[in-house]
């Protein structure tokens, strides 16, 4: 009983994860609308009460000056635009089984239907600076906003970038030299998000939980296997 409950109440913490992330995806123009309309709502009532302390003779050339019509027009265009991002969140809602990813708390809620079927700890970036030589600068963060799994792997093998090189005071090999490969880092999957982003697995279970990665989402054992039998490519992932 107290097991359902507990996925119940991560259901309702996933949809709040989800919505709150749509709405900084989505919505930003949705919240400048807001304030907008209440802006012009606060100013018409204002105006009202204001009216009732004038002569009948200012009263035409208030209304002339302050543009009434201008402003009951612009609050409808805002309201019109309201409903039309409204709709357009509705439509970035997801449907089957998707994957929301808290990059604060450092774990992740695996929703299906709406429903929360699995939850657990995760790492993600850890926001250090790397600097190298000629002004190259890495900043290991994770990624906010909405992606899609493009690509999954079994047995991946991890193909170390430049900066791999420079974290370990090496020189850069060329593009394909045998050095940059390496096997069994990832764990036994790994899930693609687009620019060298991926959700894998990792040696260093003892960090779950913590901001530690190089912008990769890196999951346990169990946990890495559960999320890449449950999404398929084209599968939401939220990051927040």
């Amino acid at each position: 009983m107290k097991e359902m409950d507990d996925m119940n109440y991560s259901s309702k913490q996933g949809e709040s994860r989800l919505k709150a992330m749509l709405m900084v995806v989505v919505g930003g123009g949705i919240i400048s609308l807001l304030l907008c309309w209440a802006i012009t709502a606060n100013f018409n009532r204002l105006h009202e009460t204001a009216l009732w302390f004038k002569s009948k003779a200012e009263l035409k050339a208030t209304a002339q000056r302050i543009g009434l019509e201008k402003i009951g027009n612009y609050q409808q265009a805002v309201e019109k635009e309201l409903q039309t991002l409204d709709k357009k969140l509705d439509a970035f809602q997801p449907v089957g089984t998707y994957i929301i990813i808290n990059t604060a708390g450092n774990d992740f809620i695996l929703m299906q239907e709406g429903k929360a079927i699995r939850e657990g700890m995760c790492s993600t970036g850890s926001y250090t600076v790397l600097k190298g030589n000629d002004k190259q600068q890495w900043t290991f963060k994770t990624p906010r906003g909405m992606f899609k799994i493009l690509n999954k792997i079994k047995d991946p093998v991890w193909k170390k970038p430049d900066w791999a090189f420079v974290e370990e005071g090496m020189k850069v090999p060329s593009a394909n030299h045998p050095s940059r490969y390496e096997y069994g880092v990832l764990g036994d999957y790994a899930m693609a998000l687009g620019q060298g982003y991926l959700i894998h697995g990792t040696l260093y279970k003892r960090y779950l939980g913590m901001p530690v990665t190089h912008g990769c989402v890196r999951m346990g054992d169990e946990d890495l296997e559960a999320v890449f039998k449950a999404l398929k490519i084209g599968s939401k992932v939220y990051i927040y």
